[in-house]
């Protein structure tokens, strides 16, 4: 039996399940997963942005509930520092810190405008001025820290919370087809090709449900 329990919704739809999943994932601790319905009421108001609060993803362990995706990565942290899920280098380490929490806390225009759905493709897709704004300071957000870190991943060479957090952004920009200069569009494919990634893409794709409100063409 697994040591800790991560409850998740939809993995097509839910970006904080799959930050909270990749995070746990980075961690090392072992864990089960746990699917709650996404119809459930709660579960679908998160889904579609009309809940105050987001409870999923959920991490249960040794007695102890945490349902806030930086709050998860903090505890896991604490609970396996050899994983290195945070940068060594205090500089890098406070910036991962920073940026994971700019998306944890922004980026709403980006978030309703183009929501998950691994599912899509849709090419041509129109994206308005909110949510460009919001895309143009991702792009800037990585490009500091390729600059300073040089890559291939945010911070260097392995992977951090900060990937975890942006991973799903970079579905959005695939799924939405977001033009992207050399080096973003080269992280992407990184990250895509991260295993664990690649593990939850699929098995988003052979999820049955589907949201009608997150399938429509805006």
């Amino acid at each position: 039996m697994a040591e800790a329990t991560l409850l998740i919704s939809s993995k097509n739809y839910s970006s904080w399940c799959l930050r909270g999943w990749l995070i746990a994932r980075l961690s090392g601790l072992p864990f089960d997963e746990r699917v709650v319905d996404p119809n459930d009421p709660a579960a679908r108001a998160e889904l579609l942005l009309r809940s105050s609060s987001i409870l999923v993803p959920s991490l249960i362990h040794d007695g102890i509930t945490v349902w806030d995706t930086l709050a998860i990565a903090e505890y896991l942290n604490e609970l396996r520092p050899q994983a290195g899920m945070f940068p060594e280098d205090r500089h890098a380490r406070t910036r991962c810190r920073a940026i994971s929490g700019e998306m944890h806390s922004g980026f709403s225009a980006l978030r309703s405008s183009l929501p998950m759905n691994l599912h899509a493709h849709r090419p041509g897709f129109t994206i308005w001025s909110a949510a460009r704004a919001d895309i143009e300071r991702i792009l800037t957000i990585w490009h500091d820290c390729f600059e300073t870190w040089k890559g291939p991943y945010l911070f260097g060479e392995r992977l951090s919370v900060a990937d975890a957090m942006y991973a799903p952004v970079v579905t959005r920009f695939l799924t939405y087809d977001v033009a992207l200069d050399a080096r973003a569009a080269r992280y992407c494919r990184d990250i895509m090709a991260w295993p664990d990634m690649a593990q939850w893409v699929a098995a988003a794709k052979e999820e049955p449900q589907e949201i009608t409100e997150l399938e429509v063409e805006f």
